[in-house]
């Protein structure tokens, strides 16, 4: 069960039993997984891709990146991974689908930040 011993209390204080704690990790689990999925289709085709991300020397607010590819697993309410540009890569800390057309990344050291990826420029 990914609940620490304070989230377990908590819980346990508004009526969960075992059971029912386990139950909603399970829930969580399935979630996380199935964003990390979502997460992973979006970014299926590598390519072009256009983001918020703060880019040193640029005046512009979206960037332009090739993406090689994503890589993401899951351990109960976490997901990580790495994403790989054509020149450079980053970990991934935590992501979400925000639409269909757009995903938020936390990016972990040299980016530090959360950052929003779209096909299309105008999406962001």
């Amino acid at each position: 069960m990914h609940f620490d011993p304070r989230e377990q209390a908590a819980l346990r204080a508004v009526g969960l039993d075992t059971e029912e704690l386990r139950e909603a990790a399970e829930l969580v689990k399935e979630a996380v997984q199935e964003d990390a999925d979502e997460l992973a289709a979006f970014f299926a085709d590598g390519g072009t891709y256009y983001s918020d991300m703060e880019m040193a020397h640029s005046a512009s607010d979206i960037a332009e990146h090739e993406i090689d590819h994503v890589d993401l697993y899951t351990h109960g309410a976490s997901l990580r991974g790495y994403l790989k540009f054509d020149s450079w890569g980053v970990p991934i800390e935590s992501g979400r689908v925000l639409s269909a057309d757009v995903v938020e990344l936390t990016l972990g050291p040299t980016v530090d930040s959360r950052v929003r990826f779209a096909r299309d420029a105008d999406d962001l």
